[in-house]
């Protein structure tokens, strides 16, 4: 699906509808018939291979494994979504297959299908909303919301944005409060509206700041600081804020650190960016050769999309051989 049709798709969706679940969805499947006998086993089952799943693709990208989470979930997991459980056994299990689903939509997005990855967070947020969990309800919102925001679907993004936030309000979790509220932020930033972008920030900050430092269980208990600081850093960037952008990127690598190859490289690719924008150039090649270094062996859109952006940029600086050097490096990885 390209732009234009996610667009389309988009329109035709509507937040009336998101708002709209079936809540009986679960109670009318519950103490059925059914080939299978469905406890909690099964859903600490799904829960596990939806983390190993997750720390494999959060290391080497998405194109990595997400026909294995695909064939788990048309194999697996839907042999149990279609067994017989209880009232309780399938609001769990309903959760954990809305994870496993928004993981799957997240990995595809990372391989750059971007009408796929649409269709799988929309059928994340049913299956959340059936089973009465507002996080990851709001957590595929948030996936949405997202998505729109760098196909540049601004509006669109600024209402999924919003209802993830609103829906988030609820929650006591810090780390998604964080989460939802720099992604508000961040649409906020690239419609313009700077005002609200910056208080959303104050808010994020505010909740990272009461946040653990160990991950939880959900999706949006594993917001990290160091993903907040980095996310923190581009809405920053995108508000002309450089000085407060390159302080936040540094402030991901270096003092909350990043442990996946993949994150980090996207990290270093933008930190790049920033310092060439600020007249930085020596440091700039410098943090894109260690981007490079990073991203070698992962798979993912958004390491392409910084080799293609890198790229267009080396011409503009003249006589360096460290810019010669990098771009020889992109050359022989394309």
């Amino acid at each position: 699906m390209d732009r234009r049709q996610f667009l389309t798709a988009s329109a035709a969706v509507g937040l009336a509808a998101l708002d709209l679940p079936d809540a009986e969805a679960v109670t009318r499947r519950a103490n059925r018939p059914g080939p299978v006998a469905v406890g909690m086993g099964e859903v600490t089952a799904v829960r596990t291979m939806t983390t190993t799943l997750g720390d494999a693709a959060s290391e080497l990208g998405g194109g990595h494994a997400r026909h294995l989470a695909v064939r788990y979930l048309t194999i697996d997991v839907k042999r149990w979504l279609d067994g017989r459980y209880t009232d309780k056994v399938g609001r769990e299990l309903f959760a954990a297959t809305s994870e496993l689903v928004h993981l799957i939509g997240w990995m595809a997005r990372d391989e750059g299908n971007q009408g796929l990855s649409q269709q799988y967070h929309l059928y994340s947020y049913r299956l959340a909303a059936e089973a009465g969990e507002n996080e990851l309800a709001a957590t595929a919102l948030r996936g949405l919301a997202d998505q729109a925001i760098d196909l540049g679907h601004i509006p669109t993004a600024v209402r999924l944005a919003e209802a993830c936030e609103q829906r988030g309000r609820k929650l006591t979790n810090p780390k998604a409060l964080a989460y939802y509220r720099n992604t508000f932020a961040r649409a906020a930033a690239a419609d313009g509206d700077r005002t609200t972008a910056a208080k959303l920030l104050t808010f994020a900050q505010t909740a990272i700041e009461h946040a653990p430092a160990r991950p939880g269980q959900s999706w949006a208990s594993h917001y990290s600081h160091g993903r907040w600081a980095h996310e923190a850093g581009m809405i920053h960037a995108q508000m002309g804020s450089l000085a407060a952008a390159e302080e936040h990127l540094h402030l991901a690598l270096d003092i909350h650190g990043l442990d996946r190859k993949r994150t980090r490289a996207i990290v270093l690719a933008d930190l790049g960016h920033v310092q060439l924008k600020r007249g930085n150039i020596a440091q700039a090649l410098a943090t894109w050769s260690e981007f490079l270094d990073c991203a070698d062996g992962v798979q993912s859109i958004r390491i392409n999309d910084g080799l293609t952006n890198i790229a267009a940029r080396l011409p503009g600086i003249p006589d360096s051989p460290a810019a010669a050097e990098l771009g020889e490096r992109i050359a022989i990885r394309a």
